[in-house]
């Protein structure tokens, strides 16, 4: 069981400009302690996780010696992760830009593992517009009519930046319609998907979907 980390030194005003660690997060943590064996066997080394939720990076982290990179669009919550990694002793590797544009194309092809915990409660499209204009806690839900305007954003660009062996772990809402996710992934860009957990939190049904290349086996 991976140790709870020290996030003593956050403050309620902290917590009103960054996304506080909740089901989702934990869910998220669940399925990768899950598929920890599997991860090992492919031999991970890149992890990079988009929209950073604070305790994920140290509960990994912790428990994985490899690269881990984490981006938010929020600069609070960078400067906040980078404050809890030194609370716990643990280097953070936090890059304040949207999705994974501060990379470029340097990480092509080169990411073992990568997590997307996205805004995906449906909105208006102007509360995701004003929300990633501002760069605020806003931008870390709100996701539009469906609530999947950021998560297409990163859909597109997960076969440039998974290795062959890679694995893509997206959490979503059932409101975001889970089945056309997979179907999507699958005939644009030749990923298999699979839930792997669900859970109910208060109103919210969450789904952990994994997705890895069409040659691969999705049940390994």
């Amino acid at each position: 069981m991976i140790p709870t980390p020290d996030l003593s030194h956050l403050t309620s005003q902290d917590y009103d400009q960054v996304y506080e660690p909740a089901e989702d997060t934990f869910l998220l943590l669940d399925a990768l302690e899950e598929d920890a064996k599997n991860l090992r066997d492919i031999n991970a080394c890149v992890c990079l996780e988009v929209g950073i939720r604070l305790c994920l990076e140290l509960y990994w982290k912790n428990s994985w010696p490899f690269l881990y990179l984490c981006t938010d669009i929020n600069p609070h919550a960078c400067k906040c992760t980078v404050l809890t990694g030194k609370q716990n002793h643990i280097d953070l590797n936090v890059v304040n830009g949207s999705l994974v544009a501060p990379f470029g194309t340097r990480l092509a092809n080169n990411v073992d593992v990568l997590l997307f915990n996205p805004p995906y409660v449906p909105t208006s499209e102007e509360e995701v517009s004003d929300a990633q204009l501002s760069r605020e806690l806003g931008g870390s839900w709100a996701g539009g009519s469906d609530g999947m305007r950021i998560t297409n954003v990163l859909l597109g660009r997960v076969e440039g930046l998974l290795s062959p062996e890679g694995r893509f772990y997206l959490v979503a809402l059932k409101q975001n319609n889970v089945p056309q996710i997979v179907d999507t992934m699958r005939q644009k860009y030749g990923f298999l998907g699979e839930v792997v957990l669900q859970r109910r939190a208060g109103r919210e049904h969450l789904f952990i979907i994994r997705f890895v290349r069409e040659s691969k086996n999705s049940s390994s």
